[in-house]
């Protein structure tokens, strides 16, 4: 008997939005895309045309397509952070199921009110934290549940964010400000947390942090810059060069705007005249961290170190975790698992992963998973709101440690 197919609506046409609907192309016979919320143009237009949407099913914004009251299953919501709360809200309560981009939202209470909601309507929420559905995070996984090495001592992890995704995304982009975002923790790195989470058998007892905006500001501008790069003089020989960045190397341009059939020099040239990412990094009204370390202690006595850190041409996580029988350390590259006596030691290639789309396929394998959880009622899936929210807990009551300068105790009552 052929499963029925899951019809979905898309809310926000961004980057995001393109690595899940990856899924609905290749598996247009499991899921169809009926509708579409974007409020720009030309993201909408081309969304509608390669899915054949019905313009009566495209929206500029959430609040028209809800009114409209249109037959739906499921949503993808990937709009930007400050987004996230009122539409995810607001689908819950028409009965919609909800794949939700990461972070949840912008606060522990607005967390809470979508986990509550869902519990009471029933609706399947997911969080996407990929992470869980990466071969490479999902071997880890599985190592530590057999059991070979023993019991978690401690882990010791790294989130490199690479120098280029940090001037673009965390210093120019979209995710520069808490006001419209969040805090980097919370934006970047509840992915971490959540992994961190999901090996350990015990919740977080307390947690501290520290970390600030040390460098991106303009008291450390270079003399004679100025506030584009393409106007300024010591652009040559600067490492945060927008003109290098996305003129001469084209990297980090898919949050551009391109209009179909060409134009990307074009629209390059425009940003960097007067677009966000042509900004001089010293003069964007950036206020998020660019380095930060958390300390956890789980109710079993595990301890943790995350460490962020953004000056690095690093993109990669280095995971180190130390059990009674033997340790694991990776950095997404290789895998390397060694025992204190007895057992084979050995090293896991994953290079073969570096730089493959989607995660290495993990966008499309949370999809999935969303679209069984749906088909299930939600049995067996691992990134549901009730788990999900737990990597939430703990970024915002480090970000509480951080500012106030106190170690957090956690209730989870």
């Amino acid at each position: 008997m052929n499963e029925r197919q899951i019809s979905v609506v898309v809310i926000g046409a961004g980057n995001r939005a393109n690595k899940y609907l990856e899924y609905v192309i290749q598996n247009r016979q499991k899921v169809k895309l009926v509708g579409v919320v974007e409020p720009v143009d030309l993201r909408r237009e081309r969304v509608a045309e390669e899915f054949n949407i019905e313009p009566s099913n495209c929206f500029t914004c959430y609040e028209q397509f809800f009114a409209a009251k249109i037959q739906a299953d499921a949503v993808f919501i990937c709009t930007p952070e400050d987004k996230h709360f009122e539409p995810c809200m607001m689908a819950i309560d028409a009965g919609y199921n909800v794949l939700l981009e990461k972070p949840i939202a912008q606060s522990l209470d607005e967390c809470e009110q979508i986990r509550q909601a869902a519990r009471r309507s029933g609706v399947v929420v997911a969080v996407c934290h990929i992470l869980r559905y990466h071969p490479y995070f999902q071997k880890i996984k599985q190592i530590v549940d057999s059991g070979s090495l023993g019991q978690i001592i401690s882990i010791n992890h790294t989130a490199e964010i690479n120098l280029d995704r940090m001037m673009h995304s965390y210093v120019r982009g979209i995710f520069s400000n808490e006001h419209s975002g969040n805090p980097l923790l919370v934006a970047k790195c509840c992915h971490d947390i959540d992994f961190l989470l999901w090996l350990c058998s015990s919740r977080c007892k307390r947690v501290s942090s520290f970390g600030s905006l040390s460098w991106f500001k303009e008291e450390n501008a270079p003399s004679g810059s100025s506030a584009r790069c393409v106007a300024c003089k010591v652009e040559s020989n600067c490492p945060y060069s927008a003109v290098d960045l996305y003129r001469n190397r084209k990297d980090w341009i898919a949050n551009f705007n391109v209009p179909s059939g060409g134009g990307l020099e074009d629209v390059i040239e425009q940003e960097l005249l007067s677009g966000r990412y042509g900004r001089c990094v010293f003069r964007c009204d950036n206020d998020v961290v660019d380095h930060q370390v958390v300390n956890l202690e789980m109710e079993d006595g595990v301890t943790m170190s995350i460490a962020v850190n953004a000056f690095t041409r690093d993109d990669c996580r280095r995971t180190h975790i130390k059990l009674t029988n033997g340790e694991i350390d990776g950095d997404e590259r290789s895998l390397r698992v060694r025992h204190f006596r007895n057992g084979e030691d050995y090293v896991l290639d994953y290079s073969h992963l570096e730089g493959q789309p989607f995660h290495a396929g993990a966008d499309l394998n949370i999809v999935d998973a969303f679209l069984q959880a749906i088909s299930s009622c939600g049995e067996g899936f691992c990134s549901d709101i009730a788990d999900a929210i737990e990597s939430h807990v703990v970024c915002f009551n480090a970000e509480r440690s951080r500012r106030e300068g106190v170690t957090v105790d956690i209730n989870w009552d």
